[in-house]
């Protein structure tokens, strides 16, 4: 037997063999960090899976079918005007009220379409931390210099790191850019505005089903979070027309599809707990829309192939990652298996160390949308300074450990540890700004 060969598989065993052996099952940390894995799993299947994910795998599919690759390289593309392909992709957030797990599939569209690494980068980054709700909500609960500081430094930081990442892969883009301008130019199909339609409708239910409810219960935020289900079902049925006027797919089919939901959306509220009972019809249309455009031929069917494409490669890597991060920090106000005195002590005043922690946890640690904000509110209680909130609020709705997972299939390691020590180094820098300023 070559055991020069077989060396790694017998380390790999008896490493699995001893972590196993040695399991802490029975004592109270271990246990409750088990718990709180498989509480935060549920949570972001019950959160995050249904109502973010799945739209968001539709539009990451569709962006693969119905926008051609000429008009990505062209706004997005290595080669592309740097100011209208960074200042794009630096605002996406303000449309996209999504955390770093949903921006995901969006990203690995227009990247695999031939976004260059700089401008597919910069959007990856904006779209979960230049979030409006999430602005103003740290506006009215952690003060307006740190909502503006938020603002600012996220728009700031993904132009940056956009621009960072395309300096260091400069030659690699260069045969990007040269391999893009060879390629013929693809004819459109449908006028631009039609496609934009499409997109746009495709993004308001994503958005309007996903709207939090705010901290007052008034104003126009309100109003919406009110009625989001009804705006979601305007747009659901306007991108039915959509798909019947121009897609040309079949009346009854989509009728068929959405039996099910408008059965449990009308009938089943005494079957159905009532805050599952919209996402349990959300569920049911996208289950039922799913069986419909999978039996279709040309580019509907290319379409559901493209989005289970992007689907059976993200969500294992994502529930995986949920998993580990629960297991490790817990879930909000819950600790895991890290305690959170530990996290607490480390971030505590404004010195380099504590920034850097802060910018370190804010990378790995997951965060929900929005839920970023509360977390920092008790940390601040506790002793946080201004610098490390500021580095953890910027590092943090970017990255996460189930984010990290997911982009190393994407884009492949060298990048990712790039994309990582960029985000970090800025988050960094800017909270000792801050911190001095403002600690």
């Amino acid at each position: 037997m070559d055991w020069k060969k077989e060396f790694k598989p017998l380390l790999l065993i008896v490493t699995v063999f001893l972590a196993v052996f040695y399991m802490p099952v029975g004592t109270p940390r271990f246990d409750n960090a088990v718990y709180e894995a498989l509480a935060l799993v549920r949570y972001y299947a019950r959160e995050h899976v249904i109502l973010c994910l799945i739209p968001a795998f539709f539009i990451a599919g569709a962006i693969g079918v119905f926008i051609s690759q000429a008009s990505v390289m062209k706004y997005l593309g290595a080669g592309a005007n740097k100011f209208l392909s960074y200042g794009v992709a630096s605002v996406s957030g303000t449309v996209l009220a999504v955390c770093s797990c949903t921006i995901l599939p969006l990203f690995a569209g227009i990247y695999k379409m031939g976004a260059g690494i700089g401008a597919a980068t910069a959007f990856l980054y904006a779209g979960p931390a230049i979030n409006v709700l999430a602005i103003v909500l740290t506006a009215r609960v952690l003060g307006p210099q740190m909502g503006i500081a938020r603002a600012v430094g996220a728009v700031v930081f993904s132009i940056v790191i956009g621009l960072c990442m395309h300096c260091i892969y400069r030659k690699e883009e260069a045969v990007k850019a040269a391999n893009q301008v060879a390629m013929p130019q693809e004819e459109n199909t449908r006028p631009l505005w039609k496609t934009a339609a499409y997109f746009f409708v495709m993004i308001a239910v994503l958005v309007f089903a996903n709207w939090g409810q705010p901290m007052q219960e008034t104003g126009i935020w309100n109003v919406i979070y009110q009625n989001k289900w009804i705006v979601t079902t305007v747009f659901a049925l306007i991108f039915g027309i959509i798909l019947i006027t121009w897609f040309k797919l079949e009346w009854w089919k989509l009728a068929a599809a959405a039996v099910p939901a408008a059965i449990i959306a009308a009938l089943a509220p005494r079957f159905i707990v009532s805050e599952f009972q919209p996402v349990a019809a959300f569920a049911a249309a996208s289950v039922g829309f799913s069986a419909v455009i999978s039996t279709e031929k040309g580019e509907i069917g290319e379409w559901f192939s493209s989005t289970w494409i992007f689907a059976k490669q993200i969500m294992p890597l994502l529930l995986f990652g949920v998993l580990v991060a629960g297991f490790l920090l817990g879930r909000v106000g819950n600790e895991g298996i890290i305690p959170s005195e530990w996290v607490s002590a480390a971030v505590g005043g404004n010195s380099f160390r504590a920034v850097f922690f802060a910018s370190i946890a804010g990378a790995f640690m997951y965060f929900a949308t929005l839920t970023e904000v509360p977390i920092l509110q008790g940390l601040i209680g506790n002793g946080m300074g201004q610098g490390p909130a500021l580095a953890l609020l910027l590092a943090g709705p970017a990255l996460s450990l189930p984010s990290m997972l997911v982009l190393y299939g994407v884009m492949g390691l060298k990048k990712l540890i790039t994309f990582i020590i960029l985000v970090v180094i800025m988050a960094t820098t800017s909270g000792m700004i801050y911190g001095n300023f403002f600690g």
